[in-house]
């Protein structure tokens, strides 16, 4: 596609194409700002929590030494070490609702904007019925469908790889609460 064919594109386009790919649009960018937002944040937070539990495994057993999200349980009562985990489990799958609803919905979406455009199409034939002037209207509604598996694709593979950093980092407090609940 060249510039003048995105151009000739944006002049044919009806208004539920435009708020169908500004939707998309806002997706996608949504979706890389919670994966870069949350690589990030998970990464620091696992790197501090395999830092505390090596001071543990070498038979320290005062986790309000190390930067360990337990530490803010003064006894290592079990109960309290549990609840703190599950605060921590909520803390790291932030943004893996938002990635899900982006990767399921993206493609109805654009599909959405594919069938309007579509019967926008046909509905403004008339009784020009010939294929020159179908299938490029219907070459055009496809951008929408293909906008809308563009989305979701990336969608999908960062709330895969955010769950698999969140499930690591509840490997690593679970292993923690282990060693703190036999001392």
């Amino acid at each position: 596609m060249n510039t003048a064919s995105i151009i000739h594109f944006f002049n044919e386009s009806s208004l539920i194409t435009y708020i169908v790919l500004i939707w998309l649009s806002f997706y996608f960018i949504l979706s890389f700002a919670i994966l870069f937002a949350r690589s990030t944040f998970l990464g620091v937070w696992i790197n501090k929590e395999k830092g505390s539990l090596e001071y543990l495994l070498m038979g320290n057993k005062d986790i309000s030494q190390t930067e360990s999200i337990l530490r803010k349980c003064p006894e290592n009562e079990k109960n309290r070490l549990e609840i703190y985990k599950n605060l921590a489990e909520k803390r790291a799958s932030v943004g893996l609702t938002w990635l899900s609803i982006i990767a399921s919905t993206s493609p109805f979406i654009g599909l959405f904007g594919t069938v309007v455009s579509i019967l926008e199409t046909f509905g403004g034939l008339g009784t020009q019925n010939s294929l020159s002037i179908i299938a490029p209207k219907i070459s055009e509604a496809l951008v929408a469908t293909g906008c809308g598996i563009l989305v979701a694709i990336p969608a999908y593979s960062f709330h895969l790889s955010i769950k698999r950093k969140a499930f690591e980092l509840m490997s690593v407090i679970d292993s923690e609460i282990k060693i703190l609940a036999k001392a």
